[in-house]
């Protein structure tokens, strides 16, 4: 049975391991409305591009689409562009984004596949080199600023195509978590290269049916569009991860503190009863003692 001494000890460390948690949840919170505000606002952008994309993919199509839309006419070699956090303590949400990039790499492989990993943030690599040490392209380090924007997105896009161009890869897809709230990070694997032909405007809104011409011309457009598609992709990746990260952090340290504030009231519950047990020895002692004389 542990000491006073050593279960005040304990009750001091938990305390102060609390007082860590509760501030590291109210920094989680404040930056969480800060990257959920970021995360919403860039989705309809996305969306309206993805609408002109699919005006202007359905115009084009055969040998006169852009290698990015077309893609390499195969479909052998996958990339797999795995989007995790830099930091932990934000519960399972890195390893939910891994556990999806595995069983989509299992999948490919089953289908007799080639894949390998394009992994972007740090805590992501030791799971996914642990199975699949040999199959990991390239890391991507987003830890040296502050919040990760448009220009790392620039970057990683730059070089998947670059990549893509050299014939290095058939298809890239992307996995990254999708801020639902504060408890829901869903992980999500989407195509990315070549960019995926959108599904034409959904009848009803304002553009269905409209017929549109585009000046120059369709393909040239669509050459400036398809890098600014894939960069685009890529930030709203970005930008969900840290909302997510941010979520599951302040859920996490949210849990955690309460979980010391229990152990907290179960060491302070032993060491009462051990300090009582204490002087009850004591006062027997002295008791007894005084009995004999």
């Amino acid at each position: 049975m542990a000491s006073l001494k050593e279960l005040k000890g304990r009750i001091n460390s938990v305390k102060s391991t609390q007082k860590i948690t509760k501030a590291k949840q109210m920094v989680a919170a404040a930056k969480l409305r800060r990257a959920q505000a970021a995360a919403e606002q860039a989705r309809p952008y996305a969306e309206r591009l993805s609408g002109v994309m699919a005006s202007l993919a359905g115009k084009v199509s055969g040998d006169s689409a852009p290698r990015l839309l077309g893609g390499t006419g195969a479909s052998q070699r996958y990339l797999l562009v795995v989007v995790n956090t830099d930091k932990g303590l934000c519960g399972g949400l890195n390893a939910n984004i891994v556990k999806a990039a595995k069983a989509r790499a299992r999948e490919l492989i089953k289908a007799g596949k080639d894949v390998q990993f394009y992994l972007v943030g740090k805590k992501g690599r030791a799971p996914i080199k642990r199975e699949y040490a040999e199959l990991v392209e390239k890391e991507f380090d987003t830890s040296e600023v502050r919040t990760p924007g448009f220009v790392e997105a620039e970057a990683i896009a730059e070089d998947l195509i670059a990549r893509f161009d050299k014939g290095e890869y058939d298809i890239a897809q992307l996995v990254y978590p999708i801020f639902r709230s504060a408890l829901s990070q869903d992980p999500t694997v989407d195509q990315l290269i070549p960019v995926p032909s959108p599904e034409v405007t959904a009848e009803g809104s304002k553009d269905a049916g409209a017929v549109v011409e585009y000046e120059p011309g369709e393909e040239e457009i669509l050459e400036e569009l398809l890098p600014r598609y894939v960069k685009t992709q890529l930030f709203g990746a970005l930008l969900e991860r840290e909302a997510s990260e941010q979520g599951a952090s302040m859920t996490a340290m949210d849990n955690a503190t309460r979980n010391a504030g229990d152990l907290i009231k179960d060491l302070t519950i032993k060491y009462n009863r051990s300090r009582q047990a204490a002087i009850t020895t004591e006062l027997i002692e002295i008791i007894a003692g005084a009995e004999a004389l």
